[in-house]
Parts: structure tokens; sequence; C-alpha cells
């Protein structure tokens, strides 16, 4: 699954690198923060990022994406963190480690002047499952995990966005992608600890779709209708159960796009969304198409 670039800092903005969320001193529980130079009065929005890499590569560095939606005189600050990846852990460590990140976040919110009730997920490739989840599973005691000091805040984020993550492992397999989730070196078996064929009920339980209630986070799902790694239908999929449970749910298909892309018109939109959750603006976010260069 893809991974995105390490990149620049953005101007304007200061980084607060490898803070340890767990307290455990593993490198992989882990985040960066990136803060506006500029003072503000009110508490600042956040947009958390969860790099992808097929749970079992990939770092908080690669944060290019992050940084564009967060630079430009933006409001916003933002976070990037490390998960446990698969060589070292199975699910559901990776999701235990998202959560306590946001619950340190949380707790940490007016020493870094964040809001804590204003906190954005953005996830891609495997990191679009983990912040689907994120999304749909405020309220499930056991994914909490119990990692860190701050047990008692919420893991529960405002909005998502969903960049073509899997969001159902029991439908994942069968045409469109060169993924096969019964191998037993793939990258869902060693997530799963073992091949989907014999371990469906983990697999179930590792899926968004298992866990959408009406109380959960409205949604941005960006999916190109050509992704041969996630197939599009897991967009389609999640979108119609977020759609039946009456949870806000936007989703961008991206024209002839494989596996990740990127356009003018598809950031414009993901900048209108996150200004509708997180500043409270009365933007519309066409739904559909859009183009994936």
């Amino acid at each position: 699954m893809a991974q995105c670039q390490k990149a620049p800092l953005s101007p304007g903005y200061r980084k607060v690198q490898n803070i340890d969320y767990v307290g455990a001193g593993d490198p992989r529980q882990r985040l960066d923060l990136y803060l506006p130079e500029t003072d503000s009065e009110k508490p600042r929005p956040l947009l958390v990022y969860v790099h992808g890499g097929g749970w079992s590569e990939g770092s908080k560095d690669e944060a290019d994406v992050l940084l564009g939606l967060i630079k430009d005189g933006t409001p916003y600050a933002g976070a990037s963190l490390n998960y446990r990846l698969t060589d070292q852990a199975q699910w559901p460590a990776q999701i235990h480690d998202c959560k306590a990140a946001i619950r340190w976040l949380r707790a940490h919110a007016r020493e870094y002047n964040l809001d804590p009730d204003r906190i954005a997920a953005f996830g891609i490739s495997a990191g679009g499952h983990l912040v689907s989840m994120l999304g749909v599973t405020g309220g499930v005691k056991e994914l909490e995990g119990e990692l860190g000091r701050h047990l008692g805040q919420s893991s529960r984020v405002t909005c998502v966005l969903d960049f073509c993550g899997p969001s159902d492992f029991l439908t994942f397999g069968g045409k469109g992608s060169i993924i096969d989730p019964d191998e037993p070196g793939g990258v869902l078996a060693k997530l799963l600890g073992a091949p989907l064929k014999d371990c469906k009920e983990k697999a179930r339980k590792a899926s968004p779709v298992s866990y959408i209630t009406p109380d959960d986070a409205p949604f941005l799902i960006i999916h190109g209708d050509k992704d041969n790694v996630v197939p599009y239908s897991q967009a389609t999929e999640l979108d119609a159960a977020l759609d039946s449970a009456k949870i806000p749910s936007i989703l961008l298909t991206g024209t002839g796009g494989g596996h990740v892309f990127l356009s003018g018109p598809l950031v414009e939109r993901m900048y209108a969304f996150n200004a509708r959750h997180l500043l409270g603006k009365d933007v519309q976010i066409p739904e559909g198409a859009v183009p994936s260069k």
C-alpha cells in the first residue's frame, strides 16, 4: 500500500518532534506536532494524520499531504503519528495506538492551544482504515486498549477523511486487487495473524463497517475507481453503510484514479470539508467525480 514522501515544514509552522504519547519509550508510539507560529486567542482545530504502508511500513515523517492542508495561513494545527507495525504487533495494536494518541492530544490540548472538540482524523490507505476505525468506534471499549496515562480522555474524533482505506475485510477479496487476503505471508495475514479464510471473525472485528452507529463522525471518502490495491467497492460499501445510518458521508470518486492520487479540485474539496466540520462554515462540497490529475 502507498506511502507519501517526507515533506519540508510548512512556512509559518514549528514542529515539536517525537512526543511519546504512551510513555513506554517505543519509537513507534510517538507523534509530531505542527503548530502555527502566530498566536491565537482561540484554540486551534487539529488535523491528525495516520500514514499508510500496508500496516507493515511507513512513518509519521511521510506527512506531505497533511502539510498541504495546514499551510497558507490556514487556522489549523497538525499532528502526524507512528503506530506499531505488523512486524511488532498484530491487530488490534494499531488502533490501540491511534486511540492512545488521540487521548494524549486531547489531554494536552490546553498546553498546545488545541481545541479538543475539533479534531479531524485523516489517513491514506492503511491509514484510511485506521482513521475510519477512529470515526466509528468512539464508544467501543474493547478497541480502546489500556495504553498511556490518559485513559479517562475520549478517543472520539470530529470528522474523518478516509483516502482509499479498506472498510470491510470480508468483502476485500476477489477481482480488482493485487492483494490476496488468503495469502499466508500477505499484508492482511500479517495484520490479522492468519489468512482471512482462517480468521473471519477477527477480520469482521477489524472492519469499520462492523461498528457503524448513528452517533459516528461525518466522513469524506476519497477513492480512485481504478484502484488495484484497495478495490473501489470498499468505498461504495462504506458510503452506503454510513448513509443507511444517516451519518453525513461524501464520496469523491477519482475518475481513472489508481491507489492514491491528488488533484487541485480534490484538495479544494478536502479544504471545504475541514472548513465545514472544524470551522463551522456553511460551504458546499460537491459529491461524485473528481479529477485524479
